[in-house]
């Protein structure tokens, strides 16, 4: 008996949507079969950084046309975007790494197709916030995720809002401000609150170290971080 029901593959080579597809946030194996053949249909790509993403193509021998898409440019080329899937293309977004849209470019375009009715379909894949939450030892059953600290303005008033927070809280930050955001935490939170920094997720040099606030502190302060940065921080408890 024939089967004349279409496959996952056929309806994503039929349809003209916006998938936003993850990319690795270090080693290149955590890439999928689905995103490399996402890619690979795609009429158009959206990267942050072409020059980034070129080498990512070229590793998995995706030939498809990109698009520069990033956060200086963005308001700009939405309209544009959401005209050429109308007109029947499939679009596929990528950030440098991860998952775009969180804490990368991505956002404003999801927003867009979606109020003009245009489908748009999220693949599962790799961003650096899960690891590191799961790898910190800390409740991971409820958290929310905040990622940048404002740098400047707001920022004391957003750390002095969170100091109550009862959920695992968790950030991204640069390693030139960890040791002044470890700082400010401890003065707020307490010394003592438990928390945790994951450095480098996927890569050859993956580091995650625990303790309290403090005691990362000090271990930052001695040992300078370098690469990407997540700060796992534990809420108050009852």
């Amino acid at each position: 008996m024939s089967n004349t029901g279409k496959t996952s593959v056929d309806h994503e080579k039929a349809g003209a949507k916006l998938y936003v597809v993850p990319t690795p946030i270090g080693n290149l194996e955590d890439m999928t079969f689905r995103a490399i053949r996402i890619l690979k249909i795609a009429d158009l790509i959206l990267a942050e950084d072409t020059r980034t993403s070129g080498f990512l193509l070229k590793h998995f021998e995706i030939k498809t046309p990109m698009q520069s898409h990033h956060k200086f440019n963005e308001h700009k080329t939405v309209e544009t975007i959401v005209q050429r899937i109308k007109s029947g293309q499939t679009i596929a977004l990528i950030s440098d790494a991860g998952t775009p849209a969180i804490s990368d470019p991505g956002f404003l375009v999801v927003r867009q197709c979606v109020e003009n009715g245009i489908e748009v379909e999220c693949l599962p894949g790799a961003t650096a916030f899960v690891p590191a939450l799961v790898a910190s030892g800390l409740p991971n059953d409820r958290f929310c995720f905040e990622g940048f600290l404002p740098q400047k303005k707001g920022r004391q008033t957003k750390i002095h809002d969170l100091s109550t927070e009862k959920r695992t809280m968790i950030f991204y930050e640069s390693p030139f401000r960890l040791v002044k955001t470890l700082t400010q935490l401890a003065e707020v939170f307490g010394a003592e609150r438990r928390a945790s920094v994951s450095r480098e997720i996927s890569k050859i040099f993956e580091e995650t170290q625990r303790g309290t606030l403090a005691e990362l502190q000090q271990y930052f302060t001695e040992h300078n971080p370098k690469g990407e940065i997540v700060l796992i921080v534990a809420g108050l408890e009852e």
